[in-house]
């Protein structure tokens, strides 16, 4: 789905010819790993005289951007040279950037992408906190720098992005060689479920967040059903009131619009109009709310919208969805994402019935958001595929949602196939739901499945795992949540 940008901030590969490309699957196969003691606490010192940084630099394509200091470890920004097409590697290569937040090569290490630009800042994910690891973070393909030039799109698929984590791990498994976990979020989370379909023996662990599963792209009737209860009635009132109210008002408000864009530089080109670009961001209101706000934010709403001034309803939709997001200026950087939506991923279409007949465009469709000589076919097959190999093969697969997060309204679900998987809702938790917002017992036995699944378990945690919590103690500048960092810039996307 697309959602508000206001500073910066998820597919192309026909699943029937994975067998023939040598990416495997089958069901995962990865071992029990056998726990080991941890301290909570290691050395950053390494075993071999060699510097880790020359380590990482031999490895054939790998280059260094920058290295930056932090307190215990030591983090590089890098290049690495990957094939634009994984199934014919001579047709050309791109650089992907990639970074690296060592700690030690005797510890685990956490694979994390959030499906979108990678932060060339050092940070942790809730895993690498958990196991206290070293973490690898990567670029999705096509979001740039990380875009080959010239850009075939036909080769920003899902299948195409997970080899680039295989080739990644692959490179990295031979410094770092102890379990391994992919993780992320929101699209992140979908990365990290695509990665283990189609090499399932690479990671030892797959922990998910928050991460939609549109099976059925044409079938969204969960998405109105989940708006139609979530919260309180009361806050559903208030919401739908002014984003009434927007659409009511949107002579004066467009022509609020229109400065607005003036003066910031904005055009609707892709688009198509500035109509089309407010509606847009009007309908996505309610949506935004819930995915990035807690029910007390809704005392922040307009009780009566009727009552506001034009001023009150601009800012809180704003303030909320954002009115840069559909603007060539914002749509630009999410092209890579919107492409996958309308390819592969698929995007909610919900009704809202509330508005009556106010809308003129309805929910706008990935096609909209994506520059028009860009070719796209969705494929119905590659979500269906995701879907019941998830199903019918999860292994040391976990899934955190949250209760009033409608990208959580099409969750993935583990059949009988599954094993030592699990699926765990946060209550009250919106689109940053994390482990640590489960209630005690799930958020134990999820903290202890992640230990357990690293190799990283005390063995009180192995007999009780009652006792199980992060290894690392917490850190108000690496632990800084992804949910945190997307809302200071904006971006309302999965």
């Amino acid at each position: 789905m697309r959602k508000a940008l206001r500073g910066v901030l998820s597919l192309a590969v026909l699943i029937g010819t994975v067998s023939a490309t040598g990416a495997s699957a089958g069901a995962a196969t990865a071992a029990e790993p056998t726990a080991k003691q941890s301290s909570g606490s290691t050395s950053s010192s390494e075993s071999s005289s060699e510097d880790i940084k020359d380590r990482i630099l031999a490895i054939p394509g790998m280059s260094l951007i920058q290295e930056k200091p932090y307190p215990g470890y030591r983090f590089f920004v890098l290049n690495y040279t990957q094939p634009i097409d994984h199934k014919r590697p001579s047709k050309g290569t791109f650089q992907q950037r990639i970074t690296l937040l060592h700690k030690d090569t005797s510890r685990p290490t956490v694979f994390f992408t959030s499906g979108y630009n990678v932060s060339t800042n050092p940070s942790r994910s809730e895993p690498t906190q958990i196991i206290d690891g070293n973490q690898v973070s990567l670029e999705y393909r096509y979001f740039t720098p990380s875009r080959p030039a010239p850009a075939d799109w036909s080769k920003l698929d899902i299948w195409q992005a997970a080899s680039d984590q295989h080739r990644v791990f692959t490179a990295l498994k031979k410094i770092y060689s102890e379990n391994w976990l992919t993780t992320g979020g929101s699209k992140g989370g979908m990365t990290a479920t695509y990665f283990e379909r189609f090499y399932p023996k690479d990671m030892d662990g797959v922990v998910a967040y928050v991460a939609p599963n549109d099976v059925v792209n044409k079938e969204d009737s969960a998405y109105d059903r989940f708006l139609a209860r979530v919260g309180t009635k009361e806050c559903r009132d208030r919401l739908s009131g002014v984003q009434r109210e927007a659409l009511v008002r949107r002579e004066p408000l467009e022509k609020k619009y229109e400065a607005y864009a003036a003066e910031s530089g904005y055009t609707f080109n892709t688009v198509g109009s500035l109509d089309k670009a407010y509606e847009a961001v009007v309908m996505d209101y309610v949506w935004a709310f819930w995915q990035y706000s807690m029910l007390a934010d809704c005392e922040a709403i307009p009780a009566d919208a009727a009552k506001a001034t034009d001023q009150e309803i601009w800012d809180s939709i704003d303030g909320i969805a954002g009115f840069s997001a559909y603007a060539d200026q914002g749509l630009g950087t999410y092209t890579p994402y919107y492409y996958q939506a309308g390819t592969q991923l698929g995007s909610p279409d919900i009704k809202q019935p509330w508005l009556g007949g106010l809308s003129r465009y309805g929910y706008q469709p990935p096609r909209n958001f994506v520059p028009r000589d860009i070719a796209m076919k969705f494929q119905p097959s590659a979500m269906r595929d995701i879907d019941s190999w998830v199903r019918n093969n999860a292994r040391h697969m976990l899934y955190v949602y949250g209760e009033n997060d409608p990208w959580g309204a099409e969750p993935f679900r583990l059949g009988r196939g599954a094993r030592d998987s699990y699926v765990y809702t946060v209550p009250g938790g919106n689109h940053g739901s994390k482990v640590a917002g489960l209630v005690a017992d799930e958020k134990a036995n999820a903290t202890a499945a992640i230990l357990r699944w690293a190799g990283v378990a005390p063995a009180a945690v192995e007999a009780d795992p009652a006792k199980a919590k992060p290894l690392a103690k917490f850190d108000a500048r690496l632990d800084k949540r992804d949910v945190d960092l997307e809302r200071d810039q904006g971006t309302l996307r999965p």
